[in-house]
């Protein structure tokens, strides 16, 4: 890189409630806090932030076409299917699953499985906005909502491998 076009240094610090947070559908419930996100970063190649997971809620099984995603579990265990296999998880488990790969994650514990995820390049964080609502600090836990009626058009604008017909 020419010496003209060398960028300035950049940093963050967030703590554990900053960030833009959302309450989510049915079936994962609990919320997500986004972190790092090119729409607050100057950079343009990852998205990050922290999702909990409540007892028993469910991310359902799904795939990125072009995505790769990195969790680490911070709290509480886990069940996830990756590719058919399934896996069981607790604190300080790593998990990284590549594009076009099929997988799920269900909070199998009696406490809020809290993970870390990084996704790269992001649309995660597009995809949280999508499905969620806004949640502040302090806010009640809200009923139980289901997934927005445009779900697919949300999966396909953000590369969503289709689901399989089995």
């Amino acid at each position: 890189m020419p010496d003209d076009k060398v960028e300035k240094a950049w940093w963050s610090v967030l703590g554990s409630e900053e960030g833009e947070s959302l309450w989510m559908p049915e079936p994962a419930n609990g919320h997500v806090t986004l972190k790092f996100t090119p729409k607050i970063m100057p950079y343009d190649t990852f998205a990050s932030g922290v999702q909990d997971l409540p007892p028993g809620s469910i991310i359902p099984k799904h795939a990125h076409a072009k995505s790769h995603e990195l969790i680490f579990v911070y709290e509480g265990t886990g069940r996830a299917e990756i590719e058919g296999e399934t896996l069981v998880f607790g604190p300080g488990t790593t998990l990284l699953v590549g594009p076009n790969t099929w997988h799920m994650f269900e909070n199998t514990g009696d406490t809020v499985m809290r993970m870390f995820w990084v996704f790269y390049p992001p649309g995660l964080d597009d995809w949280f906005r999508g499905i969620g609502r806004p949640r502040q600090l302090g806010d009640a836990v809200p009923e139980p909502f289901p997934r927005p009626d445009n779900i697919q058009n949300l999966m396909e604008k953000l590369h969503f491998v289709p689901p399989k017909s089995d």
